[in-house]
Parts: C-alpha cells; sequence; structure tokens
C-alpha cells in the first residue's frame, strides 16, 4: 500500500543524508509496516522500531524474518519505551501527522536520542485534502516548514533544517474522484 504513495527514494535520500554508520543505534518511531527499518538494516545499523500498533509490528516481523538487529516495541508519541539519551538517531517517517501533538512527540524523539545525535522526520507539507482526514486517519492536513522548525528549536534541537525533500505523496480517494499530490519534508536537528 506504500508503494501508492511514495517512492523508496525518500527513505533512501533520508538515510543516505543521516550519514548514519554501521553498528549504530537508530530508533524508526512510527515504524509501521518497516518501511524506513528495512533501508537502515540494510545498511547495518541496529534499529529500535516503535509503533503503537502490534499488529503493524507483526508484519514489520514478518517482512524482514527473524533478525537480531531491529528489536520492535510497542509505543505510544508521548510516552517512547526507549531510555533516556540512548540512540544515535531517530527517524520518524510519515508519522508526524498521526500524533495528537507534534510538539510532544519531538521532544520525546530528542528525549532519547544521545548528546550529539540527530534527528530526522519527513513528512507532509501543509495541504486542504481534506479526504486524508477521513480515509487515512490524519490527524494533520500536514505542516507550515517554520512550524516543524519552530518545534524543532523548542525542543532543544540546534543546526535545525527543515527543507523540500524533492518527492511527492500522491494518492486518490477511494471513489477515485480526487486525487491529492503533496510535496514531503525532511526536518534535521542535533540533540
Amino acid at each position: 500500500m506504500r508503494a501508492e504513495f511514495f517512492s523508496e527514494k525518500v527513505r533512501e535520500k533520508v538515510v543516505e543524508l543521516a550519514g548514519a554508520k554501521p553498528g549504530m543505534l537508530v530508533a524508526d518511531v512510527g515504524a509501521g509496516t518497516g518501511f524506513m527499518t528495512e533501508e537502515l538494516v540494510k545498511r547495518g545499523l541496529r534499529v529500535i522500531a516503535i509503533d503503537q500498533s502490534e499488529m503493524m509490528l507483526q508484519q514489520l516481523r514478518r517482512k524482514l524474518g527473524d533478525t537480531a538487529a531491529v528489536d520492535c516495541r510497542l509505543g505510544e508519541s508521548e510516552s517512547l519505551p526507549v531510555q533516556s539519551n540512548v540512540v544515535d538517531y531517530v527517524f520518524a517517517n510519515m508519522y508526524l501527522h498521526h500524533v495528537e501533538s507534534p510538539l510532544n512527540a519531538i521532544r520525546e524523539m530528542v528525549r532519547i536520542l544521545k548528546p550529539g545525535g540527530k534527528l530526522f522526520i519527513t513528512d507532509l507539507d501543509e495541504h486542504c485534502f481534506d479526504f486524508l482526514k477521513t480515509e487515512h486517519h490524519d490527524r494533520w492536513m500536514g505542516f507550515k516548514r517554520e512550524d516543524i522548525k519552530n518545534w524543532l528549536l523548542t525542543a532543544g534541537l540546534k543546526n535545525v533544517t527543515v527543507d523540500c525533500l524533492g518527492e511527492d505523496c500522491c494518492t486518490k480517494l477511494c471513489s477515485g474522484e480526487k486525487q491529492a499530490r503533496v510535496s514531503i519534508f525532511l526536518a534535521s536537528g542535533e540533540k
């Protein structure tokens, strides 16, 4: 289903820009069925895959098989099941628009980062496609980049950037009568 929305180039670009080295510990927050986790494991990283849905984590396990490189954990956006200051990188792909409080979710992601660790968020720019709220259970209709930047700064990150990733998210209304094409941003910062 994900392939209908955006390409694998999204994860490839983000992981490449992160520059994470094999063996590092990273968190994939809102991991879902493992879109980001799969790429991170391919690059030799150890991954804590976190999602609020046990069904999604089961699909992730089936997809990736039995690998010691992935630790699946059930958790919510405002209470991640990870100790403070332990991961080198946090990745959150298409996650923020599903949480109740984006700022609180960002603060929680920053909490689990080691000092010097980096956060990478890919999500939707602000849009007007209201059918995404009903059909995809989106809480937010994308975000203004300035708001994302302010939230990362408020959460205590430095060297914050928010820019276009050069990729779009595309989907159709179930009835097929409407189509959405929304640009994807990449936000990053360092603890």
